[in-house]
């Protein structure tokens, strides 16, 4: 059926049908400089970079739009406090948020617009909807009415009577009816301002994302996306204005939204201090870890910040590195002479159920938790196609060519995904690392150890594990645990399976790599 992605506008799932074939416009809003990102940032950045990449690799060509928020009352607030001017308090903060991206493997937009520098085409829509009658002027600043706009609450489901009485009129404004939002604020003493038809002042909020997203993507593109705390109101005013400004809709044609990462059941906030830092988390887990926590629930299901959430992302990335790792050994074993045999088949037939029931996941709402089932299927199937050869008890070549269809799958998979997970090899290095070790072994422990190595790495380990698993027949299990150990710092994982040790090569931090 293809992809069909929840609309938050329709309130259902739908089938994703862009405007114009083979292309897709999308709009994100991006964050407001003011303080350190968190890991709620990421979570939405991640998501709408794995739709992006996925829209890619189904031929799409994507425009990608994501904005920098530079001028607004909490950027305006802190650069006073801190008495700098509110260019440094944004670059400092976009710069940290620019890094944080980085790390987390988010493709960069296409565009990246910021408000400051769009303010001609706000001034310009403020002035259309002043001539069609959607906004008044009101001592200095320039309000949206919402009363002239019947379909106004149609995203969020508010009612314009419930919010009469749930709102209040800040000291100061001027408004005529309590939901009227700022389109143009006048200037205040120390605060950036530029000039306009209405006097000095600044833009508001909302229409920051209408001036931009209409600039580079048009009346009617396919996805807005964003957290689902910009539902109301920023999202909601967004609509209001451009179809008010337009004089028809769609705005655009599918919202997205994907729901909190939460701490102590708490949305991350930077404005109340409640939030576990991008930078900080990076500073605690790899990059692919943290991306990993992000992908593994729903995009729609608030996350919970939790250690343990992270410790067990950890494991499964230990378990596809490993599973790649020995894809990757196995492959080195081979002499490519062979068309394959049972196990080739096995593989290939897991690698194309691997990359159907990833399709059917993703395009399932972009179901990422489905997505890594099936990558996880493909593991378990590579692992226990590759032990025999391994062991030695199976030739490599019996593996080929299913072994690198499905190595080939994996990466696919990992790819939309954003996971840099692979299993980089250093043969070289690892067997002269393990070549020292297997000298350095026979002359401390010559009665495990009795004949000479081979010189070539699947002989240096078969000689090192025989000599181990003798330690363990005299239960001298000191030995054997140091061994294994020496042989992780040289670049190697052994595993002990009920079926013997198996091993691979991996980083030089004892972790598949």
């Amino acid at each position: 059926m293809g992809l069909r992605l929840h609309n938050t506008l329709s309130k259902r799932v739908e089938e994703f049908v862009p405007r114009e074939a083979g292309k897709v416009s999308m709009y994100v809003c991006g964050p407001t400089v003011y303080d350190s990102s968190h890991l709620g940032h990421m979570r939405a950045a991640v998501v709408f970079d794995v739709l992006r990449r996925y829209l890619e690799a189904g031929g799409y060509r994507v425009t990608h739009v994501q904005n920098v928020t530079d001028v607004e009352d909490k950027i305006i607030a802190r650069a006073q406090a801190e008495g700098v001017p509110a260019e440094q308090i944004t670059s400092q903060y976009g710069e940290e948020y620019h890094r944080a991206a980085l790390a987390l493997n988010i493709l960069p937009w296409h565009v990246e617009p910021r408000a400051t520098q769009h303010i001609p085409e706000m001034i310009e829509m403020i002035r259309g909807l002043m001539e069609r009658g959607f906004a008044y002027y009101a001592e200095g600043d320039v309000y949206f009415d919402v009363t002239k706009l019947p379909e106004y609450g149609k995203l969020s489901g508010r009612v314009l009577e419930e919010l009469k009485v749930g709102a209040r009129v800040e000291p100061g404004e001027f408004k005529r009816h309590p939901a009227d939002f700022a389109l143009w604020k006048r200037a205040k003493p120390g605060e950036p301002s530029w000039g306009s038809p209405w006097g000095k002042g600044r833009p508001g909020w909302h229409i920051e994302c209408s001036a931009m997203s209409l600039k580079y993507l048009g009346m009617g593109f396919d996805i807005h996306g964003g957290g689902d705390d910009l539902i109301f109101p920023h999202h909601e005013n967004e609509i209001a204005q451009s179809e008010a400004y337009a004089g028809r809709g769609p705005f655009a044609r599918y919202w997205i939204h994907n729901a909190m990462f939460q701490l102590s059941g708490e949305k991350m906030s930077k404005s109340q201090r409640h939030y576990v830092g991008a930078a900080e988390a990076l500073r605690h887990y790899p990059a692919e870890i943290i991306r990993y926590v992000l992908i593994s629930v729903h995009y729609r299901k608030p996350m919970e910040y939790d250690s343990e959430r992270f410790e067990e992302a950890r494991r499964a990335v230990d378990r596809i590195r490993a599973a790649l790792a020995s894809a990757a050994t196995v492959r080195s074993r081979a002499t490519g002479g062979g068309a394959g045999g049972a196990p080739s088949a096995a593989l290939r037939a897991a690698a194309r159920d691997g990359l159907g029931a990833f399709g059917v996941a993703m395009d399932d709402d972009l179901n990422t938790s489905g997505a890594l089932a099936a990558i996880f299927d493909l593991v378990t199937a590579v692992n226990r196609e590759t032990d025999p050869a391994l062991k030695g008890t199976a030739p490599a070549d019996a593996l080929q060519p299913g072994l690198d269809e499905a190595v080939d799958a994996l990466s696919r998979m990992l790819g939309i995904l954003g996971l840099s997970i692979t299993a980089s090899r250093d043969d070289a290095g690892v067997r002269d690392r393990v070549w020292a070790l297997a000298v350095a072994l026979r002359q401390e422990a010559a009665h495990l150890f009795p004949v000479e190595p081979g010189p070539s790495l699947d002989e240096l380990m078969v000689f090192i594990l025989e000599g181990r698993q003798q330690a363990r027949r005299l239960k001298d299990f000191t030995t054997a645990d140091r061994i294994r150990a020496r042989l992780s710092e040289a670049g190697v994982l052994v595993e002990d399976l009920p079926t013997g040790p198996r091993w691979r090569v991996v980083g030089t931090d004892g972790r598949a790599s």
